[in-house]
């Protein structure tokens, strides 16, 4: 009973969420309703008991806090924690959005693909036909051009005929569904990398995609707006960092800025978000640059191999053209799908940019006031500043300190909270600033922390463990500090209601999980085993008095008739040599073959007279 009124009501607390915030206007996914539930249970300053089961009162309370956050449109921090929220669902690494674009491109073809599986063919116009229908399976899969296009038609038809005449139908048919499957596949293949080639030499292909140009021109642009974007991202950080070191200096207040500081602060976390993702997905297109350059060498270098082939032979044996056509068509598939992800890649830049934080679309009259007469300094000329003042290592022995030699040995280490100084978040009041490596590294709990000056590594040093309390806190008053500073290991779960097991609460601790093995030697030492050890007492004493009787004893030997055969003996022979001898030789001669006749014997009334005539010819002849 317990287990299924926890599930309706934090099912009905979400679906509550969401017909409230659609009466008021406002589209809420279910997803950032159920990440606001968690924020608004986490903060101290809502009232909720972690350890109590909800109640009725405490649930309509919860949705009225969450409806009232969801549709404050002036919110920076509602902005961040919608743009994290549609991070979260829509990035993907690029392992994985190749594996979902083959699941996609399969659940497309799955369709056309049964339909040339399961059709049986009865006549000739059947065959004609199916032979259509694979071709245009070939075209929808390899994606050559479109269907109506009547050249490119006739381009993958012929290109099909050439290796897959309608004669070999029948056969195709005799097949079972899987082996229909896989040649489907291979003659995919092979008929993209013939049309692939017929277009490199010219002999057609108008109506296919110049892929490789496309990418030229798109990856270079792409690459300019994120960085453009980039800049002016941290162009609105640095603002926002100097309006709120300027609100937090003794006497400052907040009236002369025409918002409040806890805005600007949100505002500030806003934009470095924004940032972060930024820096994500530049990332991702560099890559896919590179990725791109690489299969473009390789599909020249196999274009030029495949062209020293064919040359001007009229006929080539499919043993040495049909493995370099499938080689250009996967490589044609790779690039297409470098395609789709710089695209994916463009839409989301794209959509981070309708999360940013309203405020900067009149920074002038929100920032003029507070940064009159104060520089706005860069993230590296802050680096810069404290560059020369480093932690001596051999001062503090209690305490694993790093000062890296090279940038590169600085990105080596996981810093904590995303490189933020950690004492400038606590003491400063939520000042989000970059920590410099080159100052020092801290090791506490086998945990890296980078720090904006050495007077703030040496306080922060000084008691690690409270300040890393502080920042959970004020994380929780802040959610949106928490994949900002990527503090998820430090609270509580909010488990989906399907999930959740008879008895608990809301909130349960999350099951922290890590992958680890270890190999122990079979043998860690060398075996020695004595075989005369003997670890019986009494069986020590046996032997002993044995030796000692056989001191004393006279050993006599004797031979006998009957034992004179036990003797070892030992003989050697020698073995017979394999030998030959020729007793005769083998000869012939040729004598003349005899011819002798009679004549007389019969015929002839009276007395028989015989006469003989030898006709044999001389030997010495």
């Amino acid at each position: 009973m317990a287990h299924a009124h926890a599930r309706r009501l934090v099912g009905g607390i979400i679906r509550d969420i969401g017909h409230e915030c659609a009466n008021r206007g406002q589209d809420v996914a279910e997803t950032l309703a159920a990440f606001m539930v968690k924020a608004v249970v986490l903060d101290p300053r809502s009232g909720f008991d972690v350890g109590r089961s909800l109640t009725q009162q405490d649930a309509r309370r919860l949705t009225q806090l969450c409806v009232e956050k969801l549709v404050d449109e002036g919110s920076p921090a509602l902005d961040t924690i919608k743009m994290q929220v549609y991070f979260d669902l829509n990035y993907t690494s690029r392992r994985e959005f190749s594996e979902e674009h083959q699941r996609v491109l399969q659940a497309r073809m799955a369709s056309v693909s049964r339909e040339i599986t399961d059709r049986r063919v009865k006549s000739q116009a059947d065959m004609e036909a199916l032979h259509r229908k694979i071709a245009q399976y070939v075209m929808l899969c390899s994606g050559l051009g479109s269907a109506s296009d009547i050249n490119t038609v006739k381009e993958v038809m012929a290109a099909l005929q050439s290796v897959f005449p309608l004669s070999e139908l029948r056969s195709f048919m005799s097949l079972d569904k899987k082996d229909q499957e896989q040649q489907l596949k291979e003659l995919t293949l092979i008929v993209t990398g013939i049309c692939l080639f017929n277009k490199d030499s010219g002999k057609g292909g108008e109506g296919i995609d110049d892929v490789p140009s496309l990418l030229n021109e798109a990856i270079p642009a792409t690459v300019g707006e994120i960085e453009k974007e980039l800049d002016a991202t941290r162009t609105l950080a640095w603002q926002y960092t100097a309006a709120v070191q300027r609100l937090a200096e003794p006497g400052a207040g907040g009236a002369g800025c025409p918002v409040h500081p806890d805005l600007m602060k949100q505002a500030l976390y806003n934009v470095r978000q924004h940032e972060a993702f930024l820096r994500v997905l530049l990332a991702d297109v560099i890559s896919c640059a590179k990725q791109v350059e690489s299969q473009q060498t390789n599909f020249s270098t196999r274009m030029n191999l495949l062209r020293s082939i064919v040359h001007t032979r009229t006929s080539v044996p499919i043993s040495q053209v049909f493995p370099h056509f499938t080689a250009l068509a996967s490589l044609w598939c790779g690039l297409q799908e470098e395609k789709v992800l710089l695209s994916s890649l463009s839409y989301m830049v794209a959509k981070l940019r309708t999360f940013l934080t309203k405020l900067h679309l009149q920074p002038q009259a929100l920032l003029e006031t507070v940064l009159e007469g104060m520089e706005v300094k860069s993230d590296t000329d802050r680096l810069r500043e404290c560059s020369g003042d480093q932690i001596d290592p051999s001062e503090f022995k209690s305490q694993e300190w790093f000062v890296p030699e090279t940038p590169a040995d600085s990105e080596k280490l996981q810093l904590q909270y995303k490189g933020a100084c950690c004492y400038s978040l606590v003491e400063n009041d939520g000042l989000f600033v970059y920590g410099n490596p080159n100052i020092g590294v801290l090791k506490h709990k086998e945990k890296y922390y980078a720090f904006s000056s050495k007077a703030a590594a040496l306080a922060f040093a000084s008691k690690p463990d409270q300040y890393i309390a502080q920042i959970v806190e004020r994380a929780r008053r802040s959610p949106e500090l928490i994949q900002l500073l990527e503090l998820q290991q430090h609270f509580v779960s909010v488990i989906p209601y399907s999930a959740m097991q008879s008895g608990e609460g809301l909130l349960v601790k999350p099951f922290l999980k890590s992958d680890a093995g270890t190999q122990t030697d079979t043998h860690l030492v060398e075996s020695n085993i004595v075989k005369s050890y003997e670890w019986n007492e009494w069986e020590l004493r046996r032997k002993a008095i044995q030796m000692a009787n056989l001191r004393k004893k006279v050993t006599r030997s004797a031979q006998t008739n009957l034992s004179h055969m036990r003797r070892d003996n030992a003989t050697q022979t020698y073995l017979p040599k394999d030998a030959a001898c020729q007793t005769k030789k083998d000869s012939s001669s040729n004598v003349p073959n005899p011819l002798i006749y009679l004549a007389g014997l019969r015929g002839k009334p009276g007395p028989t007279k015989m006469i003989r005539i030898d006709l044999t010819r001389p030997v010495d002849e």
